[in-house]
């Protein structure tokens, strides 16, 4: 049975978990600005401090570290450190040379801790997802309010970031990948479409019920509005991205558990794949802080499992390990949402 088998008969058994927060447990090293150069970068001219996809070059162990953390908390699944891992995210540090080497990394030290857990328990067998965000870019608005129809990237510039990155995830050992924190769909859509490119160059079937590499879609809604930054209806989101076999698609990020439920009840009641939710631990603060603990998230996310909303389920920001070893422990009590593969939008 390959990765991509076995990660589908473990959906068909289980609520699989993904892990947490990635920058929320860089926080707790409180890192210097030595910490972020490697040897290579110590007169690199840019400060990098912040620039956390780096730290798989600069400080690989803590990389791995945190990845053991989200594991022994029952993660059965761990993303990449590489949400900011394209030549267009880079830019901003001087550093777009180095997008496939952080995406290579970085898919290698998950996949070594992976491999280690899988191998001391091979009845729960633990998988990466490569991370792939959205940038610091959008296709769909223009970011100069005197000049609508000004954009400050295209989708050309987007696919060809994204080839790359894909490109690094794969050659590094991801077994999934990860589209995330989707708040224009346009990005994401370049985002498929390099994909698929890659799949073709590399003759690895689309589908991963055929053997391909499974995808994961993940957008967010960005307020009460209940529509992503770009102006889309979760249901619009929905259809926007089934062109591709997805393995999931949900919703993460801005909002806490609570505010999730009516946008995840959509996916739930429209979606022909398998459904994702990893939201915040709660809204933030004044000080842009998340308070909610772990058990209160996890009596959130409950009501989730209850309805038979989900099958795959984590934590955004402000999440920790304690946050997923509740939600692990509450989800082991539910069996994961059926799929119905129809038509979007029959009656």
């Amino acid at each position: 049975m390959n990765r991509s088998e076995l990660l589908i008969q473990s959906s068909k058994e289980r609520i699989l978990i993904l892990d947490g927060a990635m920058g929320t447990m860089i926080q707790r090293y409180k890192l210097s600005e030595e910490d972020f150069r490697t040897e290579a970068l110590k007169d690199h001219p840019k400060s990098l401090k912040g620039n956390n996809d780096l730290l798989s070059l600069s400080r690989p162990e803590i990389i791995k570290a945190i990845h053991a953390a989200y594991l022994d908390a029952g993660a059965d699944i761990v993303e990449t450190n590489t949400f900011s891992g394209t030549t267009i995210a880079q830019e901003d540090y001087g550093l777009a040379h180095l997008a496939y080497a952080i995406n290579f990394e970085s898919a290698k030290i998950a996949r070594e801790v992976t491999d280690a857990y899988t191998e001391k328990n091979p009845a729960k067998p633990r998988f990466v997802a490569g991370a792939i965000g959205p940038t610091n870019r959008t296709a769909s608005i223009s970011p100069d309010v005197n000049d609508p129809g000004y954009r400050a990237i295209t989708f050309d510039q987007l696919s060809e970031a994204y080839q790359e990155q894909v490109q690094g995830l794969l050659d590094g050992g991801a077994d999934i990948l990860l589209v995330e924190t989707i708040f224009d769909t346009l990005n994401a859509k370049a985002a498929l479409f390099a994909i698929q490119e890659v799949f073709e160059q590399r003759g690895i079937p689309l589908n991963p019920e055929e053997g391909g590499v499974p995808v994961m879609i993940s957008g967010t809604i960005t307020d009460a509005s209940g529509r992503t930054l770009s102006g889309q209806t979760t249901e619009a989101f929905l259809i926007s991205v089934s062109h591709v076999p997805l393995f999931s698609i949900g919703l993460n990020c801005a909002l806490g558990a609570k505010e999730l439920r009516p946008y995840l009840k959509v996916l739930s009641d429209n979606a022909p794949f398998l459904v994702s939710a990893y939201p915040n631990a709660g809204l933030p603060n004044e000080f842009g802080q998340y308070d909610q603990d772990a058990d209160e998230m996890a009596g959130q996310i409950e009501d989730f499992l209850k309805e038979g909303f989900v099958n795959i389920l984590g934590g955004c920001c402000g999440t920790t390990p304690e946050h997923i070893a509740a939600i692990a422990k509450a989800a082991s009590k539910y069996r994961p949402r059926a799929v119905e593969f129809e038509s979007i939008g029959d009656e």
